[in-house]
């Protein structure tokens, strides 16, 4: 069983900067991609950033150039995903959940906030 737990959300002014982290332990030989998805106020949960065991990344629109999506599996007993967000707006303020996606099925984080602010 997979388990993920994210950190490093927060608050920030518009034009900053934060960098996510969540950690994947328990089964991570499965796992084939994990990313970041979002969830506004009122709003469905979407797709920020993936990125494959192979290194291929995956952006939504409105996040290409600001956010880079990172991964880190030298570890073979845990592999961390991190999400730099450069240039944020205040329209970046959600839930951010990690996701982890394996032959098992899909694995969610708790959340963590970001909120973006003038």
């Amino acid at each position: 069983q997979v388990q993920l737990v994210e950190s490093g959300g927060g608050s920030v002014q518009a034009g900053g900067s934060l960098r996510l982290a969540c950690v994947a332990s328990g089964g991570i030989f499965n796992i084939l991609s994990m990313g970041w998805y979002r969830q506004a106020p009122g709003n469905q949960r979407e797709l920020v950033a993936t990125i494959t065991s192979t290194g291929s990344t995956n952006y939504k629109d409105s996040v290409k150039g600001r956010f880079t999506i990172a991964r880190d599996a030298r570890d073979n007993a845990k592999s961390t995903v991190y999400l730099q967000m450069n240039s944020l707006k205040l329209e970046d303020t959600a839930v951010y959940y990690c996701w982890a996606g394996s032959w098992r099925g899909a694995y969610w984080g708790q959340g963590t906030q970001v909120t973006v602010s003038l």
